[in-house]
């Protein structure tokens, strides 16, 4: 059994999308950011950078004791390996998932969220910064596109762990000041993904869990006011 700290984030959704689609049993226990639950000890014990999603594994494969991860790359690359489900055995394979999961985790998740903050939670609209987040947002867009003119996913053939970590980050195109009829290819792509079942269970999912996305001004100081006394006891 997996125990799966959640939220509906384009993090959280990764992990939702993996265990969607695999046979892992997992219990979602949602950890409401907006209202600071991801400050509570009981959390901060698993995710120390007080981050969503978090996971712990009740059963890993050594027989050992339970296993608790936090970052969402960490999470897909050990369900997958735990799973052996949506990444390549093979040397080559494998290393083609890896670099494209890192790809996301360092360029394309925090550029879109930049977008997303300067673009829409910002106080003060500031056109230099969301000029710069936007265009390099556009830049990573067009890094995928021509990644995908061949391929029918981001590391070839079939779906794997990249796919799952990039589509949530580009969901969300219309708010980070895309439009993905400039992209045919990544939009292909994108289509494809967004009709998979195990996406539509995942999204259906985080309707249910949060109904009120709008992060209003209380969550605000919540979730942008952090600094290093932040989750200290």
């Amino acid at each position: 059994m997996i125990d799966l700290y959640y939220w509906t984030t384009p993090n959280g959704h990764k992990i939702t999308l993996f265990l969607e689609e695999s046979a892992l049993d997992y219990r979602l226990l949602p950890v409401h950011i907006g209202r600071g639950e991801q400050f509570r000890p009981e959390f901060l014990s698993i995710a120390p950078n007080n981050r969503i999603p978090a996971i712990v594994d009740q059963a890993p494969a050594d027989g050992g004791a339970p296993i608790s991860l936090f970052e969402s790359g960490a999470i897909l690359l050990y369900l997958a390996d735990k799973s052996r489900q949506f990444i390549p055995a093979d040397l080559r394979g494998r290393n083609e998932v890896l670099q494209w999961l890192f790809w996301q985790m360092g360029g394309l998740g925090p550029m879109a969220g930049q977008n997303h903050h300067f673009s829409q939670y910002a106080p003060e609209k500031l056109p230099y910064a969301i000029q710069r987040y936007v265009k390099e947002t556009n830049r990573l867009y067009g890094v995928l596109d021509r990644r995908l003119a061949d391929r029918a996913f981001i590391a070839g053939e079939a779906y794997s762990i990249a796919d799952m970590a990039i589509y949530p980050w580009i969901v969300p195109h219309e708010n980070q000041g895309q439009d993905l009829g400039d992209f045919p290819h990544l939009s292909r792509w994108f289509h494809a993904i967004a009709a998979r079942p195990g996406t539509v269970r995942a999204y259906q999912l985080a309707e249910r869990i949060n109904q009120t996305p709008t992060v209003d001004e209380a969550a605000k100081k919540i979730l942008f006011g952090q600094d290093a006394r932040t989750g200290a006891s």
